[in-house]
Parts: structure tokens; C-alpha cells; sequence
């Protein structure tokens, strides 16, 4: 039987026990690092206050705050440190005091070996099963050479060992942002990180540098300080979420679009749907969706550059009464803010998504709304590979939309992802009999046959209308067609 001490240490942190591959071995040192502001203190907070909820006792020793400053940021953040003991070193001013003589100290005014003293004698009085040091910058000051620091903290360490204490150091990285000394001693050390885009929110991630003996989520992860603590995105590795399911055809809402496609879409594809902006590459995804709620599946929509009302009303008058979807269960819409979200994040909302409401149908509009939300990353095409294998191991049919720049002639992708695509439908304006039109065609299927031609369509009441193939054009696709012969006529503005 494996006693619960014996089972490693949960952070109490969504997502970053699955970082870890599993939580903190039992009686091992870890560091936690990164710049103040960061998330340090709020993570051990949540780590003290998992073990008091599983019985443990625990002690936060802080050489920086007061225990007031640390339980009035902890309210702040609405975290709760019911059952965590705090042992403190406070300003001289408090020495004055002489029933406080004997608990509270200023660090800056003790040698080294008095600051440690005081440290086992606060360890020896709660016995904790969970510890954290807040912070090393204090001891490193005190220590003054790099040896006497070393050895200090291996003092530290094998002290706390002995005792059968799991312990978290921080270190705010203010004295000494080179000094690796710590990292050679702990068991594990993770490091946390902040950066400030020109626009929109801080981006916060972490990454484990190193863990001892285990096998541990590598890479950085994106986490966020939110009401109630941190919350951690495990970076999304798409081979490690596979599910059976049958390849059937999806189709959708329009006979005309399913027969273009060469009767519809393989289930479990990605399909991109490309045109410059206005030719319905959302109502295109939308009707999609139409289809999948009529043959009683879910669907879920992300909508980076509408107001979803606009949308909603917009959808309503071509015939699409998308609220009621909603209403029914069988819709779930998220308006994505890109400057406030970050990649990790989003992955996390499309999982939820498809695996706690299990939406068989996601509609991403656009990638562009995507890349706002990444403006610095680099590797964007690989976050959208992951996601779009992630998707599609699911068994969800995923509908990528993007806007290219100009509106005829040469168009411009802010992005090449049409090689990630088992489907690309390509949208086009086009010059005819004094009029601007509508063509839709499809350039790539990896899954199956699909019709070569190019078709006008037009956005009325009923949806999507597609006419007969522009046979007697050419040059569509380049926005000013010629034509070379007598064939069917323009579709009329009835025939929408």
C-alpha cells in the first residue's frame, strides 16, 4: 500500500503537474526562479495550500515580506492559506518589541549562520512535511562569496532531506542572474518568464530546465496569473492524443458546396478556406456547421475578428439562426481577444471544447486573428501543425479561414499553411459585364476526388448559391477574366 507521502508532491497548479510529469518527488529540493512579478510566490502559495488540504503540515519562511504583505497578496489572488504556518524576518523597528524578540528577525542585521539558525529553529517547531524559502537573494547577500553560498545551501539541503521535507526554493534573480549554484544542487528547477509585447497583455511561460530522474514535459509552456492562482498550458503534443473513429464523409448545408468538394468532407481533415476579405469565408464555415447540428453533432466556433452579435445577426439574415444552436447545446462560440491570449491558452480552449462538450466541428476565423495573438513567435506554422494533428486525432473536421491582402489580381497569405491543409478552397473576386463577382473553387483534396472547375457563387438568403462552372472565362482567378466563348450566363441577382 502506497502511503500518501509516498506519492509525489501535487503543485495544486492546473497544469503544471502534467508539466512535471506528475508533481515534486517526496524529501527532494527543487528552484523555482524568475524576475519579480513573475508568479514565484503565488505558485508556492498553491503548492503549501494543496499539501494543508491533503493533511500535511506546512511552513512558507519569508525573508523579504512581512506575513501580512504575503496573506493580503494571497486574498488578492483568491487563494486561501488556511493551515500554512509563516515565519518571517521583519524590520529592526519590530525588535523593539520584547515578546517579539525571540520569532522575528531582520535579515540584513544576522550573519549568515544566525539567519540559518533561526530557519531550523522555525523547521524544527512546525516539523513540515512541505517547505518554501522565499527567497535565496536574501542568503546569497549574506553568504558574500560564491563558496560559502554553495556550501550553505547544501547545508540547506541535506538538513531538509533528513527530515523527510519536500522544499521549494526562490530565487528572484536580483543579486546575481549568472550564478548557477543552485541549479547543480537542486533536484529539479523550473523557471518562470515574462515578456511585454508592444501591445496587449504581459505573455507569461515556464520551462523546466531540470528534473532528476524523471520524464518531464520539455519546451516552454504559456500560464497565466488569474482569480484563484496560476494556471499552466501544457505545450500540445498532438501524438499523444489519438482516438478511433470512423473516416465517414461530413457535408454540409449546401448540395451545390458538397458537390464541388466531390460529395463532401473525409471526417478528422482540416480544410482552409482562402479569399480576400468580404467573399464569405465565414458564412462558408458556417454552413458547415449548419450541417453538422442537423445531423445532431456539436461544433464549436472561435471568432477572432467579429463581434459575435454582428455575427449572429449577419448569420440570421442569410437563413442561420445561430443563437439557437447555442441555446440548444449544440453551438459553443467564443469571442477570442488576440491581444490578450496567448497560443498555450487558446490550445486549452479548443481541447476543452472538443473534449469536454465533444464538438466535432471547429471553425478557427481567421488564422490571421491567430497570428495577432503571436505577433513575436516564431514558430506559428508549428503551433497551427500541432493543433490541426490534435484536431484531427480527435475526429474533428477543422475549418481554417484566412484573409489575404488586396482584393483582385496578385494576392498575398500572411502565412503559408496550405501544405498543412488536406483541403483548400480558394475564394475570388472577379470583374464581369460591368459587375464585381464571386468564384469559388478547389485547389486541393488529399482525401478523395473533387470537381476542377471554377464556379461563380453568390451570398443571399439561402446561404451559399453556387451556378454552373465559368467555362467561357478566362483568367478568373487573377480578378479580370477574358472571354473566349459563348457559354452559360453570369448567375442573376434573383438566382441568390
Amino acid at each position: 500500500m502506497i502511503r500518501p507521502l509516498d506519492k509525489p508532491a501535487l503543485t495544486g497548479v492546473t497544469g503544471l503537474d502534467d508539466v512535471l510529469g506528475g508533481g515534486l518527488e517526496r524529501r527532494r529540493l527543487f528552484l523555482l526562479e524568475g524576475n519579480p512579478g513573475t508568479g514565484k510566490t503565488t505558485i508556492s502559495i498553491q503548492f503549501l495550500s494543496a499539501g494543508a488540504q491533503a493533511g500535511e503540515r506546512t511552513l512558507y519562511i519569508t525573508l523579504s515580506e512581512t506575513e501580512e504583505e504575503l496573506r493580503a497578496g494571497a486574498t488578492s489572488h483568491g487563494l486561501d492559506m488556511a493551515g500554512i504556518e509563516v515565519f518571517e524576518l521583519v524590520p529592526p523597528e519590530v525588535l523593539l518589541d520584547e515578546d517579539q524578540q525571540q520569532s522575528l528577525l531582520y535579515s540584513s542585521d544576522l550573519e549568515l549562520g544566525e539567519t540559518t539558525k533561526r530557519i531550523f529553529e522555525a523547521f524544527e517547531r512546525v516539523r513540515p512535511d512541505r517547505i518554501v524559502l522565499d527567497s535565496l537573494s536574501e542568503i546569497r547577500l549574506l553568504a558574500q562569496s560564491s563558496l560559502r553560498y554553495r556550501r550553505q545551501i547544501l547545508a540547506l539541503k541535506h538538513y531538509f532531506a533528513k527530515r523527510g521535507a519536500t522544499v521549494l526554493m526562490l530565487d528572484d534573480l536580483t543579486t546575481d542572474i549568472n550564478d548557477k549554484t543552485v541549479h547543480s544542487v537542486a533536484h529539479g528547477v523550473i523557471r518562470l518568464e515574462e515578456t511585454s509585447p508592444e501591445y496587449g497583455a504581459d505573455r507569461r511561460r515556464l520551462r523546466v530546465i531540470k528534473y532528476r530522474a524523471r520524464r518531464y514535459r520539455g519546451g516552454y509552456h504559456d500560464f497565466s496569473i488569474l482569480t484563484g492562482g496560476v494556471r499552466v498550458f501544457p505545450r500540445l503534443v498532438s501524438a499523444e492524443h489519438k482516438t478511433q473513429f470512423a473516416r465517414d464523409v461530413v457535408k454540409s448545408h449546401s448540395s451545390q458546396l458538397d458537390a464541388l468538394l466531390g460529395g463532401g468532407i473525409e471526417r478528422g481533415s482540416s480544410v482552409l478556406v482562402l479569399g480576400p476579405a468580404g467573399t464569405g469565408k465565414s458564412l462558408l464555415g458556417l454552413t458547415f456547421i449548419e450541417g453538422a447540428i442537423s445531423r445532431g453533432e456539436t461544433a464549436g466556433l472561435f471568432v477572432f475578428d467579429e463581434e459575435v452579435g454582428l455575427l449572429f445577426d449577419r448569420a440570421k439574415k442569410l437563413g442561420i439562426d445561430l443563437q439557437a444552436m447555442v441555446d440548444r447545446g449544440k453551438l459553443f462560440v467564443e469571442q477570442v481577444d488576440a491581444a490578450e491570449l496567448s497560443p498555450g491558452e487558446f490550445a486549452e480552449r479548443v481541447r476543452h471544447c472538443v473534449e469536454k462538450h465533444g464538438a466535432r466541428t471547429v471553425i478557427i476565423d481567421s488564422l490571421n486573428g491567430y497570428q495577432a495573438a503571436m505577433p513575436h513567435e516564431q514558430a506559428l506554422v508549428l503551433h497551427i501543425h500541432e493543433l490541426l494533428q490534435y484536431l484531427n486525432r480527435q475526429g474533428a473536421t477543422t475549418f481554417l479561414t484566412v484573409a489575404q491582402h488586396g482584393l483582385v489580381g496578385d494576392m498575398k497569405t500572411p502565412v503559408d499553411v496550405t501544405y498543412l491543409a488536406d483541403t483548400v478552397i480558394l475564394l475570388r473576386y472577379f470583374e464581369a459585364i460591368g459587375r464585381v463577382r464571386r468564384a469559388i473553387s478547389v485547389v486541393k483534396k488529399r482525401t478523395g476526388e473533387h470537381e476542377d472547375t471554377i464556379r461563380e457563387y453568390r451570398i443571399g438568403g439561402r446561404g451559399v448559391t453556387l451556378g454552373e462552372p465559368l467555362v467561357n472565362f478566362q483568367g478568373v482567378l487573377r480578378g479580370v477574366p477574358t472571354l473566349i466563348s459563348e457559354g452559360p450566363e453570369p448567375m442573376r441577382a434573383g438566382q441568390a
